[in-house]
């Protein structure tokens, strides 16, 4: 064989365009997968799982393209697509993905490595469909009689300056359809049923976590339930962003060696394949020499990651005591929570999700970072993207994991303390700011300080000192008055 030879060590020989290589003799992988591997032994990490499934839609895509495009014969399209399908469903014939990916994210910062990773294995796929040995998919005679090529056929049309980008497009939007639009309905759903269900409890507010005026239980999970609805359209606006793909542009995003009409009907049938609206880039110049809008969607995570700590915090913060905190609100135990103070029980539900929002701003940083001009963006492509990708498809993961975390071991089962609730109320000195409007605000201030010298609430003070009737101290105290506009 011109490209192969097997040995007895479990080992085969490749050659390619920089000479001989040795493989693992079952691997579906060759030569210059090989040699980033060797290249790369950097984290550990392989290039995620969501990036070579997303390749695997758009080389079968290509294979179909230009078959249409009549550059490719059916028979090895139909052999592309089929090893395509193969990938997508995990490889579990042949050691799962990750045997068969295995470089590493820090590699190459325009995907190359991984782009010929895929190349590779599935014309290694059509190799062994096709009878033949994994190996011979350089072999001329193989080639003459039908076979497939993983750079003259597999990457027809395309490059990895294009390829990768548009896979990463394609992962993360096929990540925040699948997995995080659904988990925040699920959040969302469970805080409007709150903000419902506790329309009617009144508590007291609080700004600068300091005392405010009341204000009801439900109104503030109602705002809670207001921050993932404007999440799900933050996601919705990225999706329109990741919907515009690399893939046409080739080298530099001038398209040579493919098509003029290659890069719309590949977004064409990847919107047919997957469901979700792709098109080609309006412009291949700042589509594969910028990651602009792969930058604006990790804002768009790191946004909703502000969001969900937000509400983790103050579900702690309301929580907190039992006794010696806040105390509005009862969470759930659900572990507990000190090897040295029997009883004590925190809320770790809370300080999971937040721990996992500050991992999403991290990402943030370094997507933001590879985006940068003269680090990431320099001149005619991004040299960042693997990273990118990675950090982008993580934070979509845990952000979906979370929420769904949240929602199961926290919000469920969490509960008002109603007295707790009304007490801190009527102890508050804020609940002077009522009586302002009628007799006036420095009378009711004079009123609060002397209810915090004294130790006794407002209506106490205010009832002492005769400062208005009964019935209109009552009217103008009503805690749960306070919480909605004056019909007037």
């Amino acid at each position: 064989m011109a490209t192969m030879q097997a040995n007895d060590s479990g080992t085969r020989l490749e050659k390619d365009s920089m000479g001989e290589m040795t493989v693992p003799a079952d691997v579906l992988y060759g030569a210059s997968t090989q040699r980033a591997v060797l290249n790369f032994p950097v984290s550990g990490r392989p290039v995620p799982e969501g990036i070579i499934k997303a390749y695997a839609h758009l080389k079968a895509a290509c294979a179909d393209v230009n078959r249409r495009l009549g550059r490719l014969s059916d028979e090895r399209a139909d052999a592309i697509e089929a090893a395509c399908r193969q990938i997508d469903k995990g490889l579990p014939e042949h050691g799962g993905l990750a045997r068969n990916f295995p470089v590493d994210i820090f590699q190459t910062g325009s995907g190359t490595s991984t782009n010929m990773n895929a190349n590779e294995v599935i014309a290694n796929l059509v190799c062994l469909a096709r009878g033949a040995e994994i190996g011979h998919s350089k072999d001329a005679a193989y080639i003459e009689q039908g076979g497939v090529h993983p750079n003259d056929h597999v990457n027809m049309g395309q490059s990895s300056n294009d390829t990768f980008p548009t896979a990463m497009h394609i992962a993360a939007a096929k990540a925040i359809q699948e997995e995080l639009l659904p988990a925040l309905e699920v959040i969302e759903g469970e805080l409007s049923k709150k903000a419902k269900a506790w329309d009617s409890v009144v508590k007291i507010g609080r700004t600068h976590l300091q005392d405010a005026t009341p204000i009801r239980l439900g109104q503030e999970f109602s705002g809670y339930a207001a921050q993932m609805n404007h999440a799900k359209e933050r996601l919705h606006r990225a999706l329109h962003v990741l919907g515009e793909l690399a893939i046409g542009g080739t080298a530099v995003g001038t398209g040579i060696n493919t098509h003029k009409d290659f890069g719309s009907m590949v977004a064409a049938e990847l919107t047919e394949d997957l469901g979700i609206h792709f098109r080609e880039a309006a412009n291949h110049f700042e589509a594969q020499h910028a990651k602009d809008g792969f930058v604006e969607v990790s804002g768009d995570l790191k946004a909703i990651a502000v969001s969900l700590s937000k509400i983790a915090n103050d579900i702690r913060w309301l929580g907190s005591g039992p006794r010696c905190g806040i105390g509005e609100l009862k969470l759930p135990a659900v572990q507990p929570g000190s090897s040295i103070m029997p009883g004590k029980v925190n809320p770790v539900i809370c300080e999971s999700a937040i721990m996992v929002c500050c991992q999403v701003i991290g990402n943030d940083a370094t997507v933001t970072t590879a985006g940068l001009g003269g680090v990431g963006s320099m001149i005619d492509l991004n040299v960042a993207m693997p990273v990118m990708a990675a950090a982008v498809l993580d934070s979509i993961h845990l952000l979906a994991r979370t929420c769904h975390v949240f929602t199961e071991n926290l919000l469920v089962g969490l509960e008002p303390d109603e007295d707790r609730c009304a007490a801190l109320i009527e102890g508050s000195l804020a609940m002077c700011t009522s009586l302002a409007p009628v007799i006036g605000y420095d009378k009711a201030a004079a009123l609060a300080k002397e209810a915090y010298a004294s130790g006794k609430t407002v209506r106490e003070i205010a009832t002492e000192q005769g400062v208005l009737d009964a019935a209109e101290l009552d009217r103008l105290l009503d805690p749960d008055a306070m919480t909605r506009p004056d019909p007037a």
